[in-house]
């Protein structure tokens, strides 16, 4: 089984492309630092909602088209964003007029595709983690966004987090913590993989379109728990792996600067909920980077802990991050912790805020496709470890997984 992933030759192929190949759509949706932004967000769950909020705070945003496979959602949509057009296929999005930037807020198995479709029709992209729900998607997405000279950020917020880039300024790149050998990230008790179908979806409701839902997963009848708690079966997501390491070795990334893994270990299984999931609910994941250091994850539900965190461990100190604080500290006898808090909001208002700065200045964002797909080919490579049972060694320079 050959896994393909983001390896020097795609790059390559990328900025090749790019540079000799840009689509006269793309040139006619460049935007000015004083233009009126119009925005379609594609997927009107709870996600989709807050960050069409998110953008509606910016009063040069205009949202114009929404939507979502359940029309309940699209119309929910519609009326926070009065105007706009409500539609239930995302190519009829993309047809509508006026339009320059859309967001991508569906399950992880209706990414790639929006993505790929909305960037070659010349419009700038803000699209959830992980980027991709298969490895090999990654370079078409890359490819699409350098080809059609597009910004594109994937929601890693961290990236923009000003307290996550400060302590990465203060304590990494002043090389305060000394060298970093390990990097250990949990996350415990995540809710979303927790949600169960209310009872007024036991029976599917006409306006919801199940098939579209279903694109190209092997159909199987309604089923409201995997359609609300989509997040639990392995056909429309990575499971924790994806859904929440991606973050964290995200950070990792972006701290110590290497992004792609030599290999991954992974072991764990559903040991709490017999409900028919079928994602791991305990799993341990083990990643090697060239650089001499480690990176573990660890993810359990239904254990009453609800906690997220990273933590860099170096020969002079210790520093652990999450949304709300990090912390120092240092390996000097009787020296005090430092403790920082976040800011007291959403750090997502800085990535949205990051991305239209970049959609002005074309500049790449802080989460630029190609941070967004090395991260996804990270833990796409762990949950490749988990469901064969073994360590896969990966290949950096041809970029793929190496064989049995």
């Amino acid at each position: 089984m050959r896994a393909e992933a983001l390896g020097r030759r795609d790059l390559l192929r990328g900025v090749v492309s790019g540079a000799i190949g840009v689509s006269a759509a793309s040139y006619s949706r460049v935007i000015g630092a004083n233009d009126r932004i119009h925005l379609g967000v594609i997927g009107c769950g709870s996600r989709g909602l807050f960050l069409m909020r998110e953008f509606q705070k910016h009063a040069e945003v205009a949202v114009t088209a929404v939507c979502d496979v359940y029309g309940a959602r699209t119309e929910r949509a519609r009326a926070q964003s009065p105007g706009a057009k409500g539609f239930s296929d995302y190519r009829n999005l993309l047809e509508s007029k006026p339009l320059d930037v859309v967001v991508i807020a569906t399950p992880d198995h209706w990414h790639a595709r929006p993505a790929i479709d909305a960037l070659n029709a010349g419009f700038d992209l803000y699209v959830e983690k992980p980027l991709t729900f298969h490895i090999e998607e990654g370079p078409e997405i890359v490819k699409a966004v350098r080809v059609n000279n597009r910004v594109c950020q994937v929601g890693m917020q961290q990236r923009s987090g000003k307290h996550y880039v400060e302590a990465k300024r203060e304590y990494i790149d002043s090389g305060r913590l000394g060298k970093i050998s390990h990097c250990r990230t949990w996350w415990h008790g995540n809710r979303y993989f927790l949600v169960r179908a209310p009872a007024s979806l036991q029976t599917k409701p006409a306006d919801l379109d199940w098939a579209q839902f279903l694109g190209q997963v092997r159909w199987r009848d309604w089923d409201p728990q995997q359609y609300v708690g989509w997040r639990g079966y392995l056909d429309f997501g990575g499971g924790q792996i994806t859904d929440l390491f991606t973050h964290w070795v995200d950070v990792v990334h972006m701290f110590m600067g290497q992004d792609i893994p030599l290999s991954a270990d992974a072991m764990g299984g559903i040991y709490n909920f017999k409900d028919g999931r079928t994602a791991p609910d305990t799993i341990n994941v083990l990643l090697q980077y060239p650089g001499e250091f480690t990176v573990t994850f660890e993810g359990i539900l239904g254990t009453g802990a609800t906690r997220g965190d990273v933590e860099f461990f170096g020969t002079k100190g210790r520093l652990s991050i999450n949304r709300e604080r990090y912390e120092y500290h240092s390996e000097e006898e009787a020296a005090p912790p430092v403790i920082v808090k976040a800011p007291p909001y959403d750090i997502t208002r800085d990535h949205v805020d990051d991305f239209l700065e970049a959609l002005k200045s074309r500049r790449q964002p802080s989460g630029d496709v190609l941070k967004g797909a090395r991260s996804a080919q990270a833990a796409h490579l762990a949950n490749l470890a988990y469901l064969r049972g073994r360590r896969v060694l990966f290949e950096p320079v041809r970029g793929e997984a190496l064989p049995l």
